[in-house]
């Protein structure tokens, strides 16, 4: 489960996030392009823009799901 206090700095403020954990696998990124991006330097994604829709909202809950390491948090903001 994603842990809160190892949020990467770059994740915008909201529900959804990513911590240390991520392995910089490219899941997120393709299930939610509008919601994830990489941090070249770092090698991992992190939340640029939380969903305003359901069907991004939906797309966020599905990468979390789909994580393998589970780095991606919903905090329930």
């Amino acid at each position: 489960m994603a842990d809160k206090a190892n949020r990467y700095g770059e994740n915008i403020a909201g529900q959804f996030f990513v911590d240390n954990n991520c392995i910089d696998c490219d899941l997120c990124r393709e299930t939610a392009p509008a919601n994830f991006t990489r941090q070249d330097d770092g090698g991992y994604s992190f939340v640029y823009k939380q969903p305003t829709t359901p069907e991004e909202e939906e797309l966020c809950k599905q990468a979390m799901e789909g994580c393998p390491v589970e780095a991606i948090g919903n905090d329930g903001v």
